[in-house]
């Protein structure tokens, strides 16, 4: 591509946006300059912008091979419009929230070309206009306000990568103060902001001349790093580890990495024990929830005294079962123990045992709650047990108004006994809150399959737990006769103790037996990208009759790649949600792109973290019922109730038609879909296809090669994580 050497400037209109990366604003647009007939290409970091708008641009012009003449954008600015007909398109792009095309045409028709003064400064002569009540007009005004400030972050940060939504977020949490916080301290916006990292805001540090071996970068450095070892699962991290570590990071030496480890401590950001190293708010979940589950298992038992040989005998007359041996062992010590652990795969009784002590207690008129981590889980153990469970957080009841939850330390919850089901997805900061909830007087029950994976956040809870000996642990391992004709049980088991699953090779063919359970050798990934989408779209469906969106679930190990998350989700988007598919709508009501992302009206999306103002959380499955593009707003249906997203707020909601393994913890689903390539080495392990298959009701089909099946059934050497519970927990 050749280009001109001389600078030059060009004012024009925005007529159509021919081609916009979100993730790195690289847009190809065609404008039209004040003072030509014909438009102009433009290409470059354009973020943010809209058709209608008037943009002075600063660049060079350059010949494209294949393209021609085009100007190359280095800056630019919004130009507010003067003419009628600029101010239309301008309103009517979409712009400022809360008006659209039909709006625009309203309240330019009333205004003329004093339009945008009388929104700037005398919005309440809007209400003039039909259809513009006090209300919108107020909303017109505040996000004309900050619209305003959006696009002078956007200008200030345009060389930075920072996108126009991540503007927006900027805005939303500094307001006015927005480019003061940026320009005293742009490491503050990877510690405040979802979705801002830590290498844009150094990119950003940099060009404001913040040197290399800047305290403050090193210090914003050591905290990135301690964060991202906690997304790992740790809870801390080895002294040296985390010096070599951020010192690489950097490039800078380890010497000024471990003074700054010192000044961090000093100021109490960070706690340094023995050798290891903790965030503050790390180290004090680990050490109040150590305190809590020794103090609970110090205090004395509440639950009353029960004839249990009686007990068990009125339970299996009244639900027309017999109980086996260590069924009646785990029924009995959760009775009689402060703190229980229940762990086993599928199909060993876990289900049976929970409903047992719900029925016992109930009958002996004591108080029984029960929760789980995650919705759906939460839901399955209510079906079980015929008894209200909830999810943690809405156990505890989130407050609003103080940041917090309402059953503390100082306001318990009222039980006699709590069970945590699926208590294997537990991390440490949620654990923490609950026991500071849990009275002493209660005993807990923890349910679950240590050999699944960990939970998604930091620590590891059930089985820091289970090797302290802090309580009483019943391990299940028999197969009850009612799961021994389920090949997912059985061979469940199988991979957990590191033998090859037996499989039928046939899903989907006409002839071929019923069973639950399919390999599908293949090593292609293209070829196995293209039989994951018939297999939800055509050939489960027939064969099966489940349905697509709501039954038939696809589980990856990785998210990059061919048969990654990322690109399975779209490749079923186009599939089965197809732009233009069964509506009536208008495109830009149909879809809406951000974040680099399409979302569709239909398609199935996942919350990838709590949200306590909108009481959604990381894991929750929901659809997206409605898109408003005048108001700016995505309506997901979670748990039979609306959720509402700005459009700025999308980076918390991922298409949902392929999750990561991890993500599926605590959920299960009729039809479980899971890739397995030698792509995938480096997630090729026991737990992570153990903790899959598990994930299924009624129907496994894994799809792969057989020596990466191989591969992950073998390695059973998972990633350790630095936690300090146990130690705390045996020290106690």
């Amino acid at each position: 591509m050749a280009a001109d050497s001389s600078q030059e400037s060009i004012t024009g209109t925005l007529e159509r946006i021919l081609y916009a990366n979100e993730e790195n604003h690289y847009t190809v647009a065609s404008l039209q300059p004040e003072n030509r007939r014909e438009p102009i290409t433009v290409v470059g970091n354009l973020a943010s912008v809209q058709c209608g708008e008037i943009l002075k641009l600063t660049g060079r012009w350059t010949t494209h091979k294949q393209f021609g003449r085009q100007f190359q954008v280095e800056k630019f600015e919004s130009v507010l419009p003067a003419t009628v007909t600029g101010i239309k398109k301008y309103l009517g792009s979409g712009l400022i929230k809360g008006i659209g095309p039909k709006f625009a045409d309203r309240i330019v028709n009333h205004f003329g070309d004093r339009t945008l003064e009388v929104i700037d400064q005398f919005s309440a002569k809007l209400r003039d206009v039909d259809g513009i009540g006090p209300e919108r007009a107020r909303r017109i005004r505040a996000a004309w306000v900050e619209q305003k400030a959006i696009r002078d972050i956007m200008i200030f940060l345009q060389s930075y990568g920072i996108s126009s939504s991540q503007a927006a977020k900027i805005y939303k949490q500094y307001g006015n103060d927005a480019m003061q916080v940026v320009k005293a301290n742009p490491y503050q916006l990877a510690r405040d902001i979802h979705g801002i990292g830590f290498k844009t805001a150094d990119a950003i540090a940099a060009n404001m001349g913040v040197p290399a071996d800047s305290p403050r970068r090193i210090r914003a450095g050591i905290l990135h790093v301690l964060e991202e070892l906690t997304d790992d699962g740790h809870t801390c991290c080895p002294h040296n580890e985390l010096c070599q570590q951020t010192a690489a990071l950097l490039t800078v030496g380890d010497d000024k990495v471990k003074a700054e480890v010192l000044s961090l401590a000093a100021d109490r950001d960070i706690v340094i024990e023995d050798d290891l190293i903790f965030l503050s708010r790390m180290l004090r979940a680990e050490t109040d929830l150590a305190a809590r589950l020794l103090a609970l298992t110090q205090a004395p038992l509440g639950l009353p005294e029960i004839k249990l040989d009686l007990a068990l005998k009125w339970f299996e007359e009244k639900n027309d079962i017999a109980l086996a041996s260590a069924q009646r062992e785990a029924i009995k010590t959760a009775l009689t123990s402060k703190l229980t652990v229940i762990t086993g795969g599928p199909g060993v009784g876990k289900t049976t045992i929970t409903r047992a002590i719900v029925k016992i207690l109930r009958a002996k008129e004591c108080r029984v709650l029960l929760a789980s981590p995650t919705g759906r889980a939460a839901k399955r153990l209510s079906e079980s047990t015929g008894a209200i469970a909830q999810t943690i957080h809405r156990l505890l009841k989130y407050d609003a108004a103080t940041h917090g939850f309402v059953h503390n330390e100082r306001k318990a919850l009222n039980c006699d006994l709590l069970i945590v089901d699926e208590a294997s997805m537990l991390d440490l900061p949620l654990a923490c809150q609950l026991m500071k909830a849990v009275p002493m007087s209660a005993s807990l029950v923890l349910v679950g399959d240590v050999d699944q994976l960990p939970s998604v956040g930091p620590g590891n809870v059930l089985r820091d737990i289970i090797e302290s000996r802090a309580g009483r642990t019943v391990r299940l391992t028999e197969i009850y006769r009612q799961d021994k004709a389920s090949h997912i049980v059985v061979n469940a088991h199988l991979v957990n103790s590191g033998q090859m699953p037996a499989a039928d090779t046939k899903v989907g063919a006409d002839t071929a037996p019923l069973t639950d359970f399919y390999f599908i050798k293949q090593d292609d990934p293209e070829k196995v990208l293209q039989t994951i989408i018939a297999l939800v779209s055509d050939r489960i469906p027939k064969r099966f009759g489940f349905e697509p969106f709501d039954d038939i679930q696809v589980l990856a190990p990785m998210h990059r790649g061919v048969c990654g998350v990322e690109n399975i989700n779209r490749q079923l988007q186009g599939a089965l949600n197809p732009v233009g598919a069964k509506f009536s709508l208008k495109l830009n009501e149909q879809q809406v792109e951000r974040y680099g992302r399409v979302y569709r009206v239909r398609d199935k999306v996942m919350q990838i973290k709590n949200n306590y103002d909108k009481d959604v959380f990381n894991g929750d499955l929901g659809r997206i019922e409605a898109i408003d593009p005048v108001e700016q707003t995505l309506s997901v249906t979670m748990d039979d109730r609306a959720v509402i997203y700005d459009f700025t707020d999308l980076d918390e909601l991922l298409p949902a038609y392929c999750i990561s393994i991890h993500k599926s913890q605590g959920s299960e689903y009729p039809a479980v879909i899971v890739p397995v390539l030698t792509q995938h080495y480096v997630m090729l392990q026991r737990n992570l296809l153990y903790t899959a298959i598990t994930r299924a009701r009624k129907l496994v089909v894994l799809i792969g090669s057989t020596k990466a099946l191989s591969i992950a059934v073998r390695n059973n050497n998972t990633a350790a994580r630095y936690t300090r519970l146990r130690h705390r927990l045996q020290a106690g």
